[in-house]
């Protein structure tokens, strides 16, 4: 068989192609600087430019897992340097730790508070060992790092080692859930503070319609009723006991385990090491932390991270709540309730014209679904460990920073994208009072509750309102109708409150 001049000049320009692609890739492997690393398993080749080491080296080649590294989470990060500068501070006090290897550990810790290194922090969230890769991570970089300001060169481990001097009177079984404390604690004032601003909003929306009468309901028919701003001060009241909820909670964080090394016996531990690390973990993030007064039962017990996923929890239950009823409130616009409009942000259809979605309650509940989910997997976790550990804790970490994170941002998404543009359809409402029977309940001690049945029902089969029924029937006079019958005084409403 012949072939075409044109073919095979093709042929050979896609040889050629390869032959140059194959020398430059083996020209970038051979000059891929590597720097010998050895552990209990061997020698291994680290990238010389990297700050981690042998250890973090074979988590990456072990667990390429769920592709969410412990960098995704920044402030997770920040606690590892705040744990470990109070550790080291902490060694240097009762006398393990020269000052120099302080010094240099406290230059590395400072330089990641800054912000610089999480790319190294590169240990995938998911991983057995109870955390031991994410520990050897963060010592092996805090050493490098301290190395390098020292005037050394990585890897020189002489000077300052992973283990003897950055895990000095650790284990990971102790500084790792420490580390999930911290930041927990870390992210709970913004995400307290996000919630305070929604919940103020609430409360600026309400106050902003003071006076407007609506019907309250109560299993989606018409109940009694109240103003706007007793419906959207009731959402800001909710959101606050949330917000005690999570300041309550954080409390349980506050107690820790370091010094308890393995299991809880304090073994290479210095004596008077757990207070003072303690002392100077509570200066640095001022808050009151305070050594477990049982470090076997604090190194297994997940009691903290159980009572604090729950308050993140109960707070994903009542935005879930409020959101569902703002899609409630503003559902139609012609064949709903339509009682509010929600800013449209977005078109709502590809197919429907003009159709706008209340997208961004939508989204909350989508994330409040997530952090409900969450919960039930510290849930499990929680209770599985074994005897004086528990190998889970990674997976509790992640659930409860991904659930801080959703809530803190989704949060700030629905009060400025959503509540602070909510507008209420004051006629719709008016409509609504004019027509409803609701008000009847206003006669039961006028009339007796069986007479104004009678009354309500006649209204819904007639279609008349309740006040035509009862001024065919002379039940009230017009005085009586005014005085009794008038909505705004049947919400009970002091606006001295709601100012």
């Amino acid at each position: 068989m012949q072939v075409s001049p044109s073919r095979n000049l093709r042929c050979v320009t896609i040889m050629a192609a390869l032959v140059v692609f194959a020398k430059g890739s083996l020209m970038a492997q051979s000059s891929t600087q590597t720097r010998t690393e050895k552990d209990l398993l061997g020698e291994k080749q680290v990238p010389a430019d990297a700050y981690y080491g042998v250890q973090t080296m074979r988590a990456l080649e072990n667990f390429q897992l769920s592709g969410i590294a412990i960098n995704h989470y920044p402030g997770f990060v920040e606690a590892w340097a705040y744990v470990k500068l109070a550790a080291a501070q902490a060694n240097y006090d009762v006398g393990a730790m020269k000052k120099d290897r302080l010094d240099a550990i406290e230059k590395a810790c400072n330089a990641v508070l800054a912000g610089k290194y999480h790319d190294q922090f590169q240990v995938d969230w998911y991983q057995g060992g109870a955390g031991t890769s994410t520990n050897m991570n963060a010592n092996e970089v805090l050493a490098n790092v301290g190395l390098e300001l020292a005037g050394h060169k990585k890897g020189e481990y002489q000077y300052l080692e992973p283990h003897d001097d950055l895990n000095m009177s650790q284990s990971t079984n102790d500084s790792y859930p420490t580390a999930i404390k911290v930041a927990l604690i870390l992210r709970n004032d913004k995400l307290v503070e996000e919630l305070q601003m929604l919940a103020n909003s609430f409360r600026a929306k309400g106050k902003q319609y003071l006076m407007v009468t609506k019907m309250g309901r109560t299993e989606l028919q018409d109940a009694v009723p109240m103003t706007v701003s007793q419906e959207f001060y009731a959402f800001a009241s909710s959101l606050e006991s949330e917000i005690q909820f999570l300041k309550d909670s954080e409390k349980s964080l506050y107690v820790e385990n370091m010094g308890a090394t393995a299991i809880g016996t304090g073994i290479n531990v210095p004596k008077g090491y757990p207070e003072k690390f303690a002392e100077h973990l509570s200066k640095l993030l001022k808050k009151p932390i305070v050594p477990a007064p049982d470090m076997i039962a604090a190194t297994w017990d997940q009691q903290g991270f159980v009572n604090y996923s729950s308050a993140l929890k109960s707070v994903a239950i009542k935005l879930s709540k409020l959101s569902s009823d703002l899609i409630l409130l503003a559902s139609g616009p012609r064949a709903g309730l339509n009682e509010i409009d929600l800013p449209a942000i977005q078109p709502g259809s590809s197919i429907m014209p003009g159709k706008v979605n209340p997208v961004v309650p939508e989204v909350m509940n989508l994330v409040t679904f997530r952090v409900m989910g969450n919960d039930f997997v510290v849930t499990l976790a929680a209770h599985s460990g074994q005897l004086q550990l528990n190998a889970y804790e990674p997976v509790e970490g992640v659930a409860m920073m991904e659930s801080q994170t959703l809530l803190y941002n989704t949060s700030k998404l629905m009060r400025t994208r959503c509540v602070d543009g909510i507008v209420v359809d004051e006629k719709q409402l008016q409509h609504y009072m004019e027509t409803t029977v609701g008000i009847v309940t206003a006669l039961n001690p006028i009339v007796g509750y069986e007479k104004a049945t009678e009354l309500a029902n006649e209204a819904y089969s007639s279609g008349k309102g309740i006040i035509e029924i009862i001024r065919e029937k002379n039940v009230l006079t017009e005085d009586q109708i005014k005085q009794l019958l008038d909505p705004a005084k049947l919400t009970n409403f002091d606006s001295s409150k709601y100012k």
